[in-house]
């Protein structure tokens, strides 16, 4: 059997048991499903995992059955939403004609436009990871997969593969909560916001993560009038109270109606995909009605229902797949990466996750993932960047931080480009210098990050990257104003 088909074509001879016969070649077939590695999953961690064993020589099979190969950050992800956020970008620039000293008409969105290309963009990255995935490297099952036994993935149709090794790479999907009324009602998704031909007039978004704060941003610079509604007492709550305030106030002041310390109560749906929210703002009892909804409340990972449990894999409070550092779960030939593993979803790091376990998987020296070097970005404008430490994080470890932080509104290059929102921090051991973590929130932050990332990652002084020239008028020069200032008070 094709290990990309599902039929059994069978000749049965006069006077022959059919059953029997059937049988036979299925006993046959599964005999000979034996791989050395095998990925339940095909997106980033998955493809990574199964590249890498191919390459130390091992008979790898991927299982996926999805109705499209490439995985969550091509299809529904990373790529076409930053794609779309450029545009929107772009847009919200054109448009600030009197502040740049231009005139002309006022440009608007084309949706259907903006679509056209996002589709044709994502078109050239999705192409080339199905051919990836199908050019014969690895056995492709284009069906779901269940683990039937510590060694064993059962596909759809029957068939079961054995695999001396297994990885575990099924990602995560919209999470959600238990908030009364919100699993019937008519919702719209990332998914939904990403594919959008038209424009809704107005929208109601439920949270403050990356997703809510991006997508609520795009929503209304393409001309949406945007209600968003977050629980904490500020947007992005996983960063620093510094960066959630500089972007809630970016947020208010292209027009959000940002409410924090929200408390939501419960979802009615009122027919015809018309909806009302009731929450609690300020101590007081809130209500507001939207034909566009948007759960933005996050995502959980895709681990039910896949056998685990019954197989002995262990997992976390949360859902995800309790790991080691090497990505091995509570069996010993069983590993997990990517989305579903956690505690990070980044594709860089679901892509060193795959290529971790694969390589530990078949005894290759390979050295334990940690995330002390941890770099993110958040695309909103401005943009979120972080890498390393922060201070907190520093003195966890027994180190005494020395921190020194500056203004963009402050910085010659940001000033002409009317890019003032923000600032850069850089956090380091007060013992000897050495660089453990940043973090900048700007125009371009995600760019900006990169040059402290290769510090961080180096163990780089601040007087390290003070020997090195940093050219004005550029927005990198900023950095050497908290290098400085961290130098100095080392010294003194």
């Amino acid at each position: 059997m094709s290990p990309k088909g599902s039929h059994l074509c069978l000749q049965i001879e006069c006077g022959s048991s059919v059953n029997q016969i059937i049988s036979e070649v299925i006993m046959k077939n599964r005999e000979t499903q034996k791989f050395d590695f095998i990925v339940l999953g095909g997106g980033s961690a998955g493809y990574a995992a199964a590249r890498t064993a191919h390459e130390l020589g091992k008979r790898v099979a991927v299982v996926d059955g999805a109705s499209e190969l490439s995985g969550l950050c091509i299809l529904r992800g990373c790529m076409p939403s930053k794609t779309l956020i450029y545009s929107a970008e772009v847009l919200h620039l054109a448009q600030q004609g009197d502040l740049f000293g231009f005139k002309g008409s006022q440009p608007v969105a084309n949706l259907a436009a903006m679509q056209q290309r996002k589709r044709e963009v994502i078109k050239e990255f999705s192409d080339y990871r199905k051919e990836q995935l199908e050019d014969g490297r690895f056995s492709l099952y284009r069906q779901k997969g269940v683990l039937s036994g510590s060694h064993t993935i059962r596909l759809e149709d029957g068939i079961e593969l054995h695999g001396q090794k297994i990885l575990i790479s099924t990602g995560s999907g919209i999470k959600t909560p238990n908030l009364p009324g919100l699993a019937h009602a008519p919702y719209k998704t990332s998914d939904d916001v990403l594919n959008l031909d038209t424009l809704p007039e107005e929208c109601v978004v439920l949270g403050g993560g990356i997703v809510a704060c991006e997508l609520a941003q795009f929503l209304v610079r393409v001309g949406c009038r945007v209600t968003q509604l977050q629980r904490s007492n500020q947007v992005l709550k996983e960063f620093s109270i510094e960066a959630g305030a500089v972007v809630g106030q970016a947020l208010r002041d292209n027009g959000i109606d940002l409410q924090t310390n929200t408390a939501l109560q419960s979802i009615e749906s009122l027919g015809d995909d018309r909806v009302r929210v009731n929450y609690e703002w300020n101590g007081n009892s809130c209500s507001t009605e939207t034909n566009f909804l948007f759960h933005a409340l996050g995502r959980s990972p895709v681990t039910q229902g896949l056998g685990l449990k019954e197989c002995g894999v262990e997992l976390l409070k949360s859902g995800h797949i309790r790991t080691n550092a090497y990505q091995k779960t509570s069996l010993d030939h069983v590993y997990a990466a990517g989305d579903c593993a956690g505690p990070h979803e980044i594709v860089h790091i679901a892509i060193k996750q795959g290529e971790t376990a694969a390589r530990h998987a078949f005894g290759q020296k390979v050295e334990p993932i940690h995330y002390d070097n941890l770099l993110g970005v958040v695309f909103t404008d401005p943009q979120v960047a972080r890498v390393g430490l922060s201070p907190d994080q520093i003195r966890e470890r027994g180190l005494d931080p020395v921190s020194a932080s500056f203004p963009f509104d402050d910085h010659g290059k940001s000033i002409l480009m009317e890019a003032k929102y923000g600032y850069v921090a850089v956090h380091a051991d007060r013992s000897n210098g050495v660089v453990l973590g940043a973090e900048c929130v700007s125009k371009d932050a995600g760019e900006l990050i990169h040059s402290l990332s290769v510090a961080v990652a180096l163990k780089a002084t601040v007087q390290d990257l003070l020997k090195a020239d940093w050219y004005h008028p550029t927005l990198s020069e900023i950095w050497t104003y908290p290098l400085e200032d961290i130098a100095e008070e080392i010294e003194v």
